[in-house]
């Protein structure tokens, strides 16, 4: 059905005392329309795989944006949920728990890093992070009161809260909600030289993701991210990355800064820390850095709770133990192969790392999101950005066959909107 015709049905059948209780109806009466969702209701998850309320199945080729990176329901994880909740689930940080220790421990191996503040979504982590970054700033880099600067890239993606929309450089993001928040500039992403030229005696610290998710898989120059380090270091300037996306085995390492052998000062997490089950997030960092943070001057009821410290090293060790992060590398390579072997004049671009794509289609010709709904039509989830990139972004747990029925979609979805027009088709 026409999406726009569904709409207004939508928007009807609120008036409808037959129609308005269905899924699609009550959703579009009640809930805030901040979102635009392709016009399907999942009932239940398994693996990759999703089913609508009319029993059709979808692979899911989006993994919510990373936090299903170990699939939907998986086994172990549900258990870890499932056992803790029978035990407690949230007790707040006003006391400790058996859960909160092995869960940054493990975290804080894995990273390389010294300590973690654990949160509850990713917004909440780079809040966490920008704040260390500033009382850092103060007690370290005796930055004089209330003028530690924080730099961030064009195109950045870090949240949605009011002082991270603000230092957005998306209007779409930033129109009706200022004032902002000062302490903030946008530098352009992948230039490292301008980058140094912006840094100052009252630059706290450099914020970055390693590949823009949001922007559309935006992966920046080889050797930016050294050049980063180089000059953070130089400058006495804390380099902090957003990995919330990007991290966990997303890209084929655990974390995607590790392709150019850096460590960060400070490092964002969240999506799939919490498995696919609960929002888990946290702040990892060295020791100056995490160690900013006494008791009373941060914190979170729900931060650190048993309940998502169980999930989120059960999350860890499934990633880990089933080898996650090798099969992201394998296959996202061979996705990259696939993706850049089709010949359609839809595709100006195939840009990613690991099991992480964008697809970039030709505006002049067809939208993201023309393309997101006939693949949906062929039983393929996944959702446009900025109207022009499909992200190709799996649950890690998929097998080469699966991946290569989504890429059939694909293509068939292609040739599909190609015979539609008057674009000429490619050979192929």
């Amino acid at each position: 059905m026409d999406t726009i015709l569904k709409t207004s049905a939508l928007e009807s059948s609120a008036l409808d005392p037959v129609a308005a209780d269905t899924p699609l109806a009550l959703e579009g009466r009640w809930c805030a329309r901040n979102y635009k969702p392709l016009p399907v209701v999942i009932e239940r998850g398994e693996g990759v795989w999703l089913w609508d309320t009319d029993g059709r199945r979808y692979l899911d080729m989006m993994s919510a944006y990373s936090a299903v990176n170990t699939g939907h329901g998986h086994p172990r994880i549900l258990k870890a949920l499932t056992d803790q909740a029978a035990k407690v689930a949230i007790v707040s940080r006003a006391f400790h728990t058996d859960r909160l220790g092995p869960f940054l421990a493990k975290l804080c191996q894995l990273t390389g890093l010294d300590g973690a503040c654990p949160m509850n979504t990713g917004a909440e982590a780079v809040e966490t992070a920008i704040k260390a970054a500033r009382r850092w700033g103060y007690t370290h880099k005796h930055i004089p009161d209330g003028m530690a600067e924080i730099l961030v890239a064009e195109g950045n993606f870090h949240g949605r809260t009011t002082t991270i929309v603000g230092f957005s450089s998306e209007e779409e993001y930033r129109d009706g909600f200022g004032p902002f928040a000062p302490g903030f500039r946008i530098v352009p992403y992948g230039d490292a030289d301008a980058l140094a030229a912006a840094i100052g005696p009252n630059t706290a610290a450099v914020l970055l993701e390693p590949i823009q998710g949001e922007a559309g898989i935006v992966v920046p120059p080889a050797g930016y991210l050294r050049r980063v380090r180089e000059i953070c270091d130089r400058t006495n300037t804390l380099m902090i990355l957003d990995e919330i996306q990007s991290g966990l085995g997303r890209t084929g390492r655990w974390f995607a800064h590790q392709h150019e052998g850096i460590r960060p000062d400070g490092l964002c997490l969240g999506k799939a820390l919490g498995g696919g089950m609960l929002p888990v997030s946290a702040f990892v960092a060295r020791q100056d850095v995490i160690g900013v943070f006494k008791p009373g001057n941060h914190g979170s009821t729900f931060g650190g709770n048993p309940l998502g410290a169980a999930v989120g090293l059960e999350a860890l060790r499934v990633i880990e133990e089933e080898g996650l992060v090798e099969r992201s590398a394998e296959l996202g390579a061979h996705l990259m192969a696939r993706l850049r072997a089709i010949e359609s004049p839809l595709i100006a671009d195939v840009r990613g790392r690991g099991l992480w794509v964008g697809v970039e289609i030709d505006p002049a010709l067809a939208t993201a999101r023309s393309v997101c709904e006939e693949l949906m039509r062929r039983g393929v989830l996944s959702k446009e950005t900025h109207e022009t990139v499909i992200r190709l972004a799996p649950p890690l747990v998929i097998s080469r066959e699966e991946l290569d029925w989504a890429i059939d979609r694909l293509i068939e979805t292609l040739r599909a909107i190609e015979a539609k027009g008057t674009i000429p088709r490619a050979s192929a």
